[in-house]
């Protein structure tokens, strides 16, 4: 049975920023509540009074991992080095029996060119392929047997080295994904490894986005 505690904690959930804001008291409590009382009221099928979702609000107790835990601190302090690659375009291609041969092909020409930005991911249905876009032309030769889903050039990319057992930090990547979207910089790709974090940017906000990512580790 759902309770106005139940209701407000399942809204709040959904909007992390919101979430975190109430947890540093940073957030008018009965303006929020004003604001909840529609949002509550359908959610238990009857009028609710903003003092009682005021109440709740002022009762809840966000996750442990929103806090700014000495763990994560570390974590983020330690941050290794932040590389920028610029000229990058990015090809998505639909997946097929013979991609993997037309990948091959690409990993023998950048396997002798350290200079060369490259990156690919494989989803379900569709893969990646995030080069320099010196390589634009090589890539559409040795793919010209498959279906091209899209292709995006005029992008730049942001490494981080991450410090070992990152994954093992709870709410790391969260705190990257916040910075940037309060600053609203949208990520166009996302790639990752186990001690490597990546993101792909338009080039007009590469400036903005390496300041935004060299302040976490301040």
């Amino acid at each position: 049975m759902k309770t106005i505690a139940s209701c407000v904690t399942e809204l709040l959930v959904s909007q992390p920023f919101l979430e975190e804001a109430l947890s540093r008291n940073i957030i008018n409590y009965s303006a929020l509540a004003e604001e909840l009382v529609p949002s509550v009221s359908e959610m238990l099928k009857k009028p609710v009074k903003s003092g009682a979702i005021m109440m709740a609000l002022r009762r809840y107790s966000p996750p442990q991992n929103l806090a700014n835990s000495v763990k994560l601190k570390r974590m983020l302090e330690g941050l290794g080095d932040i590389t920028v690659r610029s000229n990058l375009t990015d090809f998505t291609y639909q997946n097929s029996k013979t991609l993997i041969n037309s990948h091959s092909k690409i990993l023998e020409h950048v396997a002798s060119n350290t200079s060369i930005f490259y990156a690919f991911t494989r989803g379900i249905h569709e893969s990646n392929i995030i080069i320099s876009s010196s390589e634009e032309a090589h890539v559409i030769d040795c793919f010209k047997g498959e279906q091209q889903i899209g292709v995006v050039g005029q992008l730049s990319a942001i490494s981080i080295s991450l410090p070992q057992d990152n994954s093992r930090i709870t709410g790391l990547y969260y705190q990257i994904f916040k910075r940037l979207a309060w600053e609203g910089i949208s990520l166009y790709e996302v790639v990752s490894t186990t001690n490597e974090f990546t993101v792909l940017i338009e080039d007009h906000l590469i400036d903005k986005a390496f300041s935004v990512i060299k302040r976490l580790k301040s």
